[in-house]
């Protein structure tokens, strides 16, 4: 573990003092217009308006031209009319982060950050996310995935009873797909799972349901700038009234942030390990961010990953660029410069 954070600490002084290198001919200077995606249908929207207003403001503040558009039916239009020399998405929950966005880029030709699209897929889904992770040796939560229509076919009742009869209590209740905490659900008795998968269900037709595991909330952003994917610090995640929710999230002051995470040294290189191992697990690129919970022993566990992490001012990923010493701002023209160079 030590030579991970050695490793580390070296990705990031290189990403700290190498933004203005020449990378094959080509340098960031090159980079001058941005089209960064934000909005959407889910019911992540106005977040993801929020995360693109601050990417534009960073991006012009370096001299970039940026502009947001909407993934709506005039975009295909936009892009052929006028194309910008890299898309940068930050649309959050289905079709942003589910492949279909990038996949119609790739279609267009038009290069663009982050994760390709199958990549997208694995790690939007989370069952299939939680078993390419598991496969790396990296610790989850126990738990199944049930699609709604196994309680009507089978009966609900001993369904649910079977369920706690497996997996014990508390419990986790969440959608198989998306984000924000929208349908997710903390569960301590058996009187309110069947609530909770009625919340669950009105986002995803498929319920994940977790051993819940006690301990620190945190959360690991991963970058690559060009050198290999290296772990941003930990953030660790403390909840007015201890429900990580949607309000939680994006409101300010609902939420006490410390990064880096309050942990042993031995525990947060363990953290940056298994985020960097999901990034790679799942094919990711660029940026990701790993959501994970320290247990009372020390362990790390894997609960998702995210493909198109939250970029407003109280989202995990810029405090922990701020706690890394990199100016957000740099970092993402880096990471469109990056999205240039694969064109």
């Amino acid at each position: 573990m030590a030579e991970l954070a050695d490793e580390n600490q070296s990705a990031r002084d290189h990403a700290a003092g190498g933004t203005e290198r020449d990378l094959e001919g080509a340098t960031v200077s090159d980079l001058n217009r941005v089209l960064v995606l934000a909005g959407g249908m889910s019911p992540e929207h106005e977040v993801s308006l929020r995360s693109g207003r601050r990417v534009v403001e960073s991006l012009r503040r370096l001299g970039v031209e940026a502009q947001t558009a909407d993934a709506d039916s005039v975009l295909l239009d936009t892009l052929a009319a006028d194309p910008p020399q890299v898309v940068f998405p930050v649309l959050h929950g289905a079709s942003g982060e589910d492949g279909a966005i990038r996949e119609t880029l790739d279609l267009v030709g038009v290069p663009y950050v982050g994760a390709p699209p199958q990549s997208c897929r694995m790690a939007f889904a989370k069952p299939t996310a939680k078993s390419l992770v598991a496969a790396r040796g990296i610790a989850v939560p126990r738990g199944v995935a049930l699609p709604r229509t196994v309680f009507s076919d089978l009966g609900a009742k001993a369904l649910l009873e079977r369920v706690i009869a497996t997996l014990g209590l508390p419990l986790f209740v969440k959608p198989d797909q998306g984000g924000s905490a929208f349908g997710a659900t903390a569960v301590d008795d058996a009187a309110a799972l069947s609530s909770a998968l009625v919340s669950c269900f009105a986002y995803s037709s498929t319920a994940l349901i977790e051993q819940r595991v006690s301990g620190t909330e945190i959360s690991v952003g991963v970058l690559d700038l060009g050198d290999g994917p290296f772990a941003l610090p930990a953030v660790e995640i403390v909840p007015d009234g201890g429900v990580y929710d949607y309000a939680a999230r994006y409101t300010a002051g609902k939420t006490e942030f410390f990064c880096p995470a309050r942990l042993p040294e031995d525990v947060a290189a363990a953290a940056a390990h298994a985020a960097i191992t999901a990034h790679q697990a799942l094919g990711l690129r660029d940026v990701s961010r790993t959501d994970l919970i320290v247990d009372r022993d020390g362990r790390v566990c894997f609960l998702e990953a995210n493909v198109a992490p939250g970029m407003t001012e109280t989202s995990t990923l810029p405090l922990a660029v701020e706690a890394a010493g990199l100016d957000f701002a740099v970092v993402c023209r880096d990471l469109a410069h990056q999205a240039l160079l694969r064109a």
